[in-house]
Formats: C-alpha cells, sequence, structure tokens
C-alpha cells in the first residue's frame, strides 16, 4: 500500500500533529494533499479534545508550493470556475483557516515557497528553523501571488522587495521581517514547537476560541480580508499577460523542471543555486 500523503499523530495532550507526506516531492500541494489536510483540520475544529493543531512537512522541506504537474482543482468546489477562479478558491481555503476556533501552528523547515508561504500564513503562529528559505518565486514569470501576504506581513518595503525579486530570505530574517514568530534550529524545531503548542493548551478552549478571534477582528478591520481579495483579482490577470502564457506553455515543451531551473538560472537561487 502507498504512504498516506498526511500523516495525522497527537504528540501531547490536546495537541493534534498534521505531516505533509509526499517528501519526494517537497510536500508540493495537490489535490489529494489538501484534501486531505483541510479534511483533518476540519475534524480536529470540531473535537473538543484538541486545543491547538501543528501543520509541518516530512522530509527535507515543509513545502515548496503547489504541485505543477498535479491536479489542483477539486478542494473549494463552491467557486465557479470563471477568470480568476484559482486565486478566490485557494484564498478561501486560506480563510477557513483562519476561521476555524482552534489555533494552528505553522513549522517550517526548509524551502517554504509559493503555496507554502500561503500555508504557512494561514496558520495562526509560524515558527522556522534559522536556516530555512522562505520566498515566492512565481513572480518572477507567472504572476503576483494568490494570497499576497508579503505588505501585510513584512510591511510595504519590505513586502516590495520580496515581489520584486521573488529572493528567499533564512528563518532568522523572517523573524526579523515579521513573518515568523521564532527560529530555531532545525534538529531543535519538533521539541520547540510542541512545547509552545502545549503552552498554548492550557488555555481553556473557549477562551482559546474568543483570543485567536480578537487577533483576527483586529487585523480585518485593518482591512486584511479585503486586501487579500483584491490582490487575489490581480493575480489572475498575471495569467493574461503574454510572457507568463510563454512561460506557462514550457511546462508543456520543456516540462515542468527545466522550466523552473531556467526561470531561476538568472538569479542563480533556488534549484540553481
Amino acid at each position: 500500500m502507498s504512504e498516506p500523503v498526511l500523516i495525522i499523530d497527537n504528540p501531547a495532550p490536546m495537541v493534534r500533529r498534521f505531516t505533509l507526506n509526499r517528501p519526494e516531492k517537497r510536500n508540493a500541494l495537490n489535490d489529494d494533499i489538501r484534501g486531505a489536510l483541510f479534511d483533518a483540520l476540519r475534524q480536529g475544529d470540531r473535537d473538543r479534545s484538541v486545543s491547538v493543531m501543528i501543520i509541518r512537512g516530512a522530509g527535507s522541506c515543509f513545502c515548496a508550493g503547489y504541485d505543477l504537474g498535479s491536479p489542483n482543482s477539486d478542494v473549494e468546489r463552491a467557486i465557479s470556475r470563471a477568470d480568476g477562479w484559482w486565486s478566490r478558491h485557494v484564498v478561501n481555503n486560506w480563510f477557513e483557516m483562519w476561521d476555524m476556533s482552534t489555533p494552528i501552528i505553522g513549522q517550517v523547515h526548509g524551502y517554504c515557497l509559493a503555496g507554502g508561504t500561503e500555508l504557512a500564513t494561514a496558520c495562526d503562529l509560524v515558527y522556522v528553523a534559522d536556516d530555512a528559505k522562505i520566498g515566492y518565486p512565481p513572480v518572477r514569470l507567472m504572476s503576483p501571488p494568490d494570497m499576497q501576504w508579503q505588505t501585510w506581513m513584512m510591511g510595504l518595503r519590505r513586502g516590495m522587495e520580496a515581489l520584486l525579486t521573488g529572493d528567499s530570505m533564512s528563518g532568522t530574517e523572517a523573524v526579523a521581517a515579521g513573518f515568523a514568530n521564532r527560529a530555531y534550529p532545525e534538529a531543535d524545531l519538533d521539541t520547540a514547537v510542541l512545547a509552545i503548542a502545549e503552552r498554548v493548551a492550557k488555555i481553556p478552549l473557549d477562551l482559546l476560541a474568543l483570543n485567536k478571534r480578537a487577533a483576527h477582528r483586529a487585523m480585518e478591520v485593518m482591512g486584511i480580508r479585503a486586501g487579500i481579495r483584491a490582490t487575489a483579482e490581480i493575480q489572475a490577470l498575471g495569467f493574461h499577460q503574454r510572457s507568463s502564457m510563454e512561460y506557462m506553455g514550457s511546462f508543456a515543451t520543456k516540462g515542468v523542471t527545466a522550466a523552473l531551473s531556467e526561470r531561476d538560472a538568472k538569479f542563480s537561487d533556488y534549484r540553481e543555486a
């Protein structure tokens, strides 16, 4: 039998942990893994024996983004396939995580790229390995982000630099920029995150839900939800640009791996470092 794409365990009282389990694909997101993750998150959010949930990745990294060679279309089924549906449907998923009552912790090591950064952003707390590589390279040839977290999490200047270059930042830099809470050596990350989860779990469930909601409502008053939805519409325009269409077409002619390598070669980073 094949390995499950999501491993679920309960490493401490009131703590449920989900491990993305496609290490051979750097835990790239497709329908299978997204469907399994959201089913498990929804179940955990309804379970009164769960106070906090953790998302991490198996193998060398947290998540290298969306799997461009695999189906990615069926997790949020309620949305029309009108122009721009892709960014709207993934943003709906990330907002669903925000709207859950249960706090969610993102545990990031290795690559956290593109859709992987969106998954981490949708978590309520983010703890990273100090040498993680966190970035959004699709801005170089495809489009702006589906969920444009950069300017919200890091401010105009740092967010603008990330959007204009597609460069990555280390875990230590991500903490300094405001994307993550704290950075640890990768060998210590499991233990550190679990200790934080256990502290969160000491708070009664009813107050945890209100505390989480209060933080999100404060951000919504400042416009984060409307802002992200607005920039999701800008993302849709990216797919209509000639450079983006040529790049997307190269997936069929050159293969996804070769196209990604060609994209990053001039920057000498990511797989071309």
